[in-house]
């Protein structure tokens, strides 16, 4: 039996944004590759968005049009829902349910979606029979959860950590090779339109916050609990900041961190130093690294394009492929019913730290924050000081490992010193 006998695998895509528009040059690029590596056709039968007299850059003149995603989501012709929507509520969601009740399986780069509703579509999709498969919701064009679900299933993982959000590793990266600070490359970042419509959900971590919930929980065999991510953008980092972890050998970056310990799960996004030296201290621009660490493996690193038409419509459709070639699991790898619920844990994992201070120039004003320190319990691994400015002078001190507690004790007690301007700024510095 040929290719062509056999019945081919019919999508409908909701949201014809850059994704959803990029996911047809590819089926149109590509039929008969496609069908040969999938051992039958894939092809488009209909498709949804608000306005149809829009210029998309694409001939979709042979497929049927909905503006009504739900309405796409239960048409007879439809096998699998590609939904490229967005957003954790309305549209999204109930095409996705709709496509579930009507026997559908469904592709998704919704991780948002994911993030807030995860375990409840993924019961749903399990108790029908269908699948949801959601490769381009983390990390672009990266094969990460296919690594996770696939590559590394025999592996216990100790470690997921990665970049995740390439707009704040081109904002961070851009600001070290101009020297320009935060808000000149925030603007520049905009006008380029690399940031969402509400930056916040890029620089205050909330886009990277849910790809780490999502790999948490096909690491950790564990519940989505997005609410459980700690959770700090790159607005505080400084250009003084980059220059002056530069001068130590380190990089700063929006790092995401999960780590199951004795105490529950850790969960955080935040601004971290990293080794210059390191894949995660040389990522330029707006790449991802996604780090995995198996007991079996070792350590595993992942780089590629995070987002854009390309990278993030080629994940799409390895998804379908896999579809169209049979090849169904778990939503997170192993059924829903099994996920535990994680204990939240605190950030307590004892790590080196990076402490920015403006010290006025005064007799003893080193002995006096060293002393803070000693009482802290925080030992002292580098110190540097720079030139005199305006009678005060910036310190740096990198730490030995202590824990957040102690940090935060010191920092409060600086204050009372009479020695510090202004506030400390204080950095984990991550192992990789």
């Amino acid at each position: 039996m040929s290719v062509a006998d056999v019945s081919p695998l019919r999508l409908g895509i909701a949201g014809l944004g850059t994704v959803g528009i990029g996911v047809v040059k590819i089926v149109q690029a590509h039929a008969d590759l496609l069908a040969v590596r999938a051992g039958r056709p894939v092809v488009i039968t209909a498709v949804s968005a608000r306005d149809r007299s829009k210029n998309r850059d694409a001939d979709l003149s042979a497929y049927a049009w909905e503006t009504d995603p739900v309405a796409l989501a239960v048409r007879e012709d439809v096998d699998v829902l590609v939904e490229l929507i967005g957003g954790h509520e309305g549209a999204a969601r109930s095409a996705i349910e709709a496509a579930l009740s009507a026997g559908k399986d469904v592709v998704t780069a919704n991780k948002a979606l994911l993030a807030h509703h995860g375990q409840t579509l993924a019961e749903m999709a399990e108790s029908l029979g269908r699948v949801i498969r959601f490769e381009a919701a983390v990390a672009g064009g990266i094969p990460v959860i296919k690594t996770l679900t696939e590559g590394l299933a025999g592996n216990r993982i100790r470690r997921v950590m990665g970049v995740m959000n390439g707009t704040c590793n081109y904002i961070l990266t851009r600001m070290e090779s101009a020297g320009l600070p935060y808000d000149t490359v925030f603007e520049e970042a905009r006008a380029l339109g690399y940031l969402e419509a509400d930056p916040t959900l890029d620089v205050g971590g909330i886009d990277a916050g849910h790809k780490l919930a999502i790999l948490a929980a096909i690491a950790f065999g564990t519940r989505v609990s997005f609410d459980d991510v700690v959770l700090e953008g790159i607005g505080r980092v400084s250009i003084d900041d980059i220059r002056r972890a530069g001068d130590m050998g380190y990089r700063i970056k929006l790092l995401g961190v999960a780590q199951m310990t004795g105490r529950g799960l850790e969960q955080r996004m935040m601004p971290c130093l990293v080794p210059a030296a390191s894949p995660l201290g040389q990522l330029e621009g707006g790449t991802n690294m996604v780090v995995l660490e198996g007991d079996a493996v070792g350590q595993v690193v992942l780089r590629g394009a995070g987002a854009g038409e390309g990278p993030t419509a080629s994940a799409v459709m390895g998804d379908v492929l896999d579809l169209a070639r049979g090849l169904r699991i778990p939503t997170f790898g192993q059924p829903a019913e099994s996920l535990a619920y994680a204990q939240p844990a605190a950030v307590s994992a004892p790590v080196a730290y990076y402490i920015r201070l403006e010290l006025l120039d005064k007799p003893g004003a080193l002995a006096k924050v060293a002393t803070v320190l000693g009482e802290a319990g925080i030992s002292i691994s580098r110190l540097r000081q720079y030139g005199h400015a305006d009678h005060s002078a910036p310190v740096l001190i990198v730490t030995h490992k202590t824990t957040p507690d102690a940090v935060d004790f010191a920092l409060s007690a600086f204050a009372a010193t009479g020695v510090v301007m202004g506030d400390a700024v204080a950095m984990r510095i991550e192992e990789v």
